[in-house]
């Protein structure tokens, strides 16, 4: 399973990171991400990171805001999120991808930006 973490009330401009911890199975060479869903909205893809480190994926609105990163010995994902803006406001998911497509899912942690 995926248990997410961190997320909470900040400020615009405020910074938080989240984090996805896994059990059960190792994050190693799994495809595996950040989606979000504000209420009212579609979920998006925030952020993933592929199979190598080195691949990774930003949505356009987070770019230069948000890393991503994978700590394989804690067996963790994490997001950092920095310069936070109330449009960022949404229960934040992880999910890994052990197929074609993310089949595993976080319960989600919402995060809530004040202006």
């Amino acid at each position: 399973q995926l248990v997410e973490s961190g997320g909470g009330s900040v400020q615009a401009g405020g910074s938080l990171r989240l984090s996805c911890r896994a059990s059960g199975f190792t994050l190693d060479y799994l495809s595996i991400g950040w989606f979000r869903r504000a209420p009212g909205n579609e979920r998006e893809g925030v952020s993933c990171i592929g199979r190598v480190d080195s691949d990774t994926y930003y949505a356009e609105s987070v770019k230069g805001r948000f890393t991503i990163s994978r700590d394989n010995a804690k067996n963790t994902l994490y997001l950092q999120m920095n310069s936070l803006k109330p449009e960022d406001s949404a229960v934040y998911y992880c999910a890994a991808r052990r197929g074609t497509a993310y089949d595993l899912w976080g319960q989600g942690t919402q995060v809530t930006v004040s202006s």
